[in-house]
């Protein structure tokens, strides 16, 4: 009973457009601040290195480097404070996690862009590469 009533105190909490981005995105954070009576936005880029949560309680964590050091910032997904999140590149990555781009510096911490051949219909299909286009052989007889 208690689930029933938590669920529906938090459906009223949510988004109703929730930003769609995956793990190695860069993406563009705009987030309004208050500064006395005025509000502005403030973006913050960076590299989506982890999601973690559900519901009201949904975060992202992003890191970018800021004078050759390390920043990173945690985001609720849901906040009101957060005016929109714009996907610049999408990485490829093969963790929920990518924790281990702290440890890196320089052009290791880039990730392989994601590539989209829609245009073409190529993506994601097996054997779409240089041996599609190849002629099979002639059967020997």
């Amino acid at each position: 009973m208690s689930r029933k009533i938590l669920a529906a105190v938090e459906a009223s909490s949510l988004k109703s457009e929730v930003p769609s981005f995956e793990i190695g995105d860069t993406v563009d954070v705009h987030t309004r601040i208050l500064e006395g009576e005025k509000e502005r936005v403030q973006i913050f880029n960076g590299v989506v290195i982890a999601k973690s949560g559900a519901g009201s309680r949904e975060m992202f964590v992003v890191r970018r480097i800021v004078a050759g050091e390390g920043v990173e910032r945690k985001f609720p997904i849901h906040s009101p404070k957060i005016a929109k999140v714009e996907v610049k590149r999408s990485g490829v990555s093969r963790r929920a996690k990518l924790y281990y781009l702290r440890d890196r510096t320089g052009k290791s911490t880039r990730l392989r862009e994601k590539r989209d051949d829609v245009a073409t219909g190529t993506a994601g299909e097996k054997g779409a590469g240089k041996k599609a286009a190849r002629k099979p052989a002639a059967a020997k007889t």
